[in-house]
């Protein structure tokens, strides 16, 4: 062989090894993992869940209250309803369940959940919107769910949805709030843990209704409820409300919020 067919040889040998490299990078990022001797021949890792706040790298506080982080996964609902509340609009029934092992009252929470839906300063204040609490056996909307912090991960989860047992979320028809949250608040929101619970609701619910996240309008004005506030008030003061002295309350549009 001459010298310019080894040369030429060499070539197709190194670009044969450069395409190998690129096959096998390309099967390592779409997520195949390798078969397992005496395994199934392929697997394929589901995709992780999509966060729904920065996540602990970026910042996100951290608290730890003494309440169960893990429950039965099942959950009991009340057996009583409400009247309906709102001047006019649609109807929006919903239902509360708690967690069973969480060590929560339901009918505590219960109470809780109307007295937030139903404030004067709450989502019926606009006259588009009416809300009731229904019953355990009577259809509804949405339910409001109180689960530990496992629990809640597991359930957001199913909607795609990443929140490393820290926040809570809201899927279709499911509006979840997590226990760690609803007990302990978090670090650094400068509010009594009730306004944090007002908050909550009322954003989840939010999500639930239509709206999508909302940004800080400006230092030391109110935090508008669809605002992240569980991830910080950027500057703004803590607030549970969308409506504000009679007034629908907003804040700059978050794209893909």
């Amino acid at each position: 062989m001459n010298a310019r067919s080894v040369f030429w040889l060499s070539v197709a040998v190194g670009i044969g090894v450069m395409i190998g490299v690129a096959v096998r990078s390309t099967g390592h990022e779409t997520g195949v993992i390798a078969p397992i001797a005496g395994g199934s021949p392929e697997v394929r890792q589901e995709p992780l869940p999509r966060r729904i706040g920065p996540g602990p790298a970026s910042g996100a506080p951290r608290v730890t209250p003494s309440v169960a982080r893990t429950g039965t996964g099942s959950f009991t609902t009340i057996d009583a309803g409400t009247p309906v509340r709102g001047e006019a609009g649609r109807l929006e029934k919903y239902r509360v369940a708690v967690e069973k092992g969480s060590g929560q009252d339901l009918a505590e929470f219960a109470q809780a959940v109307d007295r937030t839906l139903t404030d004067y300063r709450g989502w019926t204040a606009g006259g588009e919107l009416r809300l009731q609490r229904v019953p355990d056996g009577e259809s509804a909307d949405f339910t409001i769910y109180l689960a530990t912090p496992v629990t809640s991960e597991r359930m957001c989860a199913t909607g795609g949805l990443r929140t490393e047992q820290f926040a809570s979320c809201r899927l279709s028809g499911k509006v979840i709030i997590n226990l760690a949250r609803w007990v302990g608040s978090v670090p650094n929101y400068k509010a009594p843990v009730g306004v944090y619970r007002d908050y909550v609701i009322n954003h989840e619910v939010g999500h639930e209704l239509g709206y999508g996240h909302e940004s800080c309008p400006g230092p030391g004005k109110p935090a508008p409820v669809m605002q992240q506030q569980t991830y910080g008030l950027s500057g703004c003061v803590a607030n549970g409300w969308p409506y504000v002295d009679g007034k629908r309350y907003r804040g700059p549009t978050v794209l893909g919020g």
